[in-house]
């Protein structure tokens, strides 16, 4: 039940995500595509500190509600004000301050998960996190179909969206509880210190022996999980950051159709969620969240082969969108479980940390680039950058 509130916060971030870009370069606001990726990129850049520090804060003083509660409400607020902006610099503003405080939940939501459920549950348990806050990004989106065939005004959809939040503060005032007692994470990372150990006693005890050695010492190498994570986040920022553009522009939709097509690929992603809910204890989490990057880059590869041959583009736009949500449903599970393995305590906001830095440099590099070059090329770039990911992660980790 405590996942509720989060549920409505993705109501209104669902319907944002198409409704932001295309709202920036509306004449309301007058603004371009390198606009988009400058706003955007800004506010992933101050929201890398702002995610340690919340991180930090949360597992330093042992409370986790109360900075959800900052996080929605705070949203709401800003929301509403974005109604009141008239030009692109006012809006960036209130959307790097927004975008500080909406990464405050982020990091105690994850260890709420962590801490509240054993270790063989994680998988399990962020997957129904996940797929049920997606099915409330997908209503978000159909609320923004709904809203745009209505032509509904700007203003109106951005007090929607605050008002949902305001809900989700409401409803987590009485559903969310901080754990009483916080040691999951700890018990995992000391089982894999004696886990290690026993396995490099074995080892030494068949090189004595003269036996070949039969134990794979390799351990978790941190450094190199971050690459991975800062690759994929700044693939998929590249790709989706000037997306709804390419759809309004190249492809030539009409709002509510975009908003049809954002509902596919939040589809294919609520798929994923519950495939990983079933199959969460029969799946090697590194080897599968290696395939899904590198599924991420051949789809996008057929994205751009579609569009060139011109043969039904939106067609199989819109299925390929239905496969990278599926993918990265996939992919983020599977990363934020090994995330709480090898990141200790305290320094649980580094995560968003790695995912901010990729965002940051894609969401300033993708319209860059489409606006340009063209969107095409955009995207051959966010797909060599998934098989770069794929490759570090298979090589190294």
């Amino acid at each position: 039940m405590w996942r509720l509130g989060f549920f409505f916060h993705e109501m209104a971030f669902g319907l944002l995500t198409v409704f932001i870009p295309l709202y920036v370069v509306s004449p309301a606001i007058g603004g371009s595509l390198v606009d988009i990726g400058i706003m955007t990129a800004l506010a992933l850049l101050c929201t890398i500190p702002a995610s340690f520090f919340w991180g930090y804060i949360c597992d330093r003083t042992r409370r986790y509600k109360v900075y959800i509660l900052l996080s929605f409400l705070s949203i709401a607020v800003f929301l509403y004000l974005f109604s009141l902006a008239t030009s692109v610099f006012t809006f960036t503003i209130l959307y790097v301050l927004m975008s500080v405080l909406h990464a405050a939940h982020e990091p105690p939501k994850n260890v709420l998960i962590a801490e509240h459920y054993p270790r063989d549950e994680w998988e399990k348990s962020y997957a129904l996190y996940e797929g049920l806050t997606e099915i409330g990004l997908l209503l978000g989106l159909l609320t923004g179909l709904f809203t745009a065939t209505l032509s509904f005004n700007a203003s109106y959809i951005l007090y929607l969206c605050s008002g949902l939040n305001l809900a989700a503060f409401v409803l987590s005032i009485f559903l969310i509880a901080d754990p009483w007692m916080i040691f999951e994470r700890r018990l995992v990372g000391m089982e894999k210190k004696l886990d290690f150990t026993f396995r490099g006693i074995n080892a030494a005890c068949d090189l004595m022996d003269g036996r070949p050695v039969r134990e794979r010492l390799r351990g978790d190498r941190f450094i190199v999980f971050g690459v991975g994570v800062v690759l994929f986040s700044l693939a998929s920022s590249i790709f989706f950051t000037p997306l709804p553009i390419f759809f309004a522009q190249d492809l030539a939709l009409p709002e509510s159709m975009i908003f049809l097509v954002y509902m596919l690929n939040s589809s294919g992603a609520i798929i994923g969620y519950f495939f990983v809910r079933k199959r969460a204890l029969y799946m090697d989490a590194r080897k599968q969240m290696r395939r899904m990057v590198l599924f991420r880059g051949l789809f996008i590869f057929l994205l751009v082969a579609a569009v060139q041959l011109a043969f039904s583009p939106t067609l199989l736009a819109g299925a390929i969108l239905v496969l990278l949500g599926f993918a990265f449903a996939l992919y983020s599970i599977l990363m934020l479980s090994i995330s709480m393995e090898i990141i200790p305590a305290g320094k649980t906001g580094l995560i968003d940390v790695f995912v901010g830095l990729g965002a940051a440099g894609g969401a300033f590099i993708g319209p860059y680039l489409a606006e340009n070059l063209a969107f095409l090329p955009m995207f051959l770039v966010a797909s060599v950058i998934y098989l770069v990911a794929f490759v570090v992660l298979k090589v190294f980790l």
